[in-house]
């Protein structure tokens, strides 16, 4: 499974995404997440993958290739965030189908899911989620973050904290503790963990880190949000119970 989330805040943009592709008893693999692309001080973007590892792994191969060839249409000549998005939409269709003709009878999903983020000169920063049908929605103040893969466990904590007013630093911590969050309670979620931190009107590459399986700093993020959230727990407002009420136990029926 996967697990990548994508910011946007006032001072620009952060990426995370973990690089587990598949796990088991007697098997873990990895696999990057996170593609960047340019970074020229004209163009910047990032795709954050999910879904099919073929099909994504074919999207990314065909935008470098393009971009490298000098191709009519690429990542370099896009004027707009919401063209680049379109651009990997029709991109990520394209393989869909050259897959399901090669599987044939076969009952596979080769669909797959992409995060684009970035900035083209004079252009707002922002991210899109392009969804395997090849549409895509953009993130907006009221929702400031998009999500990819195993999304359900990292929500709530950005949804109680991400605000566009936040530092870069501030939103990269929260987007951490999502992934941790997903990490805890997914086993098909798992390091190494990429984390860039993209600063508006730059078009260049920002802060780039990956966080191994025993990293001190992902140890310790981990250890003092969960020693928060007991603390916070136990601080919690005690049951209204009415005086005199029979408590139950286990076993009492």
């Amino acid at each position: 499974m996967t697990y990548c989330v994508a910011v946007r805040v006032d001072q620009g943009l952060v990426f995370v995404s973990d690089s587990r592709t598949n796990a088991g008893v007697d098997h873990i693999s990895t696999y990057g997440k996170m593609h960047k692309f340019l970074g020229d001080g004209e163009r910047f973007f990032t795709l954050l993958t999910a879904g099919n590892l073929a099909t994504s792994r074919a999207v990314v191969t065909k935008l470098r290739r393009d971009i490298e060839e000098g191709a009519d249409e690429s990542l370099a000549t896009m004027a707009r965030l919401t063209e680049a998005a379109d651009y990997v939409g029709r991109i990520s269709v394209e393989e869909q189908r050259k897959y399901e003709k090669r599987m044939k009878d076969k009952k596979v999903d080769t669909g797959a899911s992409f995060i684009v983020g970035g900035q083209v000169k004079g252009q707002p920063h922002s991210v899109l989620l392009v969804y395997p049908e090849g549409n895509h929605i953009p993130v907006s103040r009221h929702s400031p973050f998009l999500q990819i893969g195993e999304e359900k466990y990292g929500k709530p904590i950005l949804d109680r904290i991400i605000e566009p007013e936040l530092s870069l630093e501030v939103a990269g911590r929260c987007a951490l503790v999502s992934m941790d969050s997903t990490m805890r309670s997914n086993a098909s979620v798992g390091p190494p963990i990429e984390l860039l931190l993209y600063t508006a009107d730059s078009q260049r590459p920002g802060s780039a880190v990956t966080f191994g399986e025993d990293d001190d700093y992902l140890r310790a993020l981990r250890r003092s949000w969960q020693d928060s959230l007991k603390r916070a727990f136990n601080n919690l407002p005690t049951l209204p119970l009415p005086s005199g009420a029979v408590r139950l136990v286990d076993g009492d029926r």
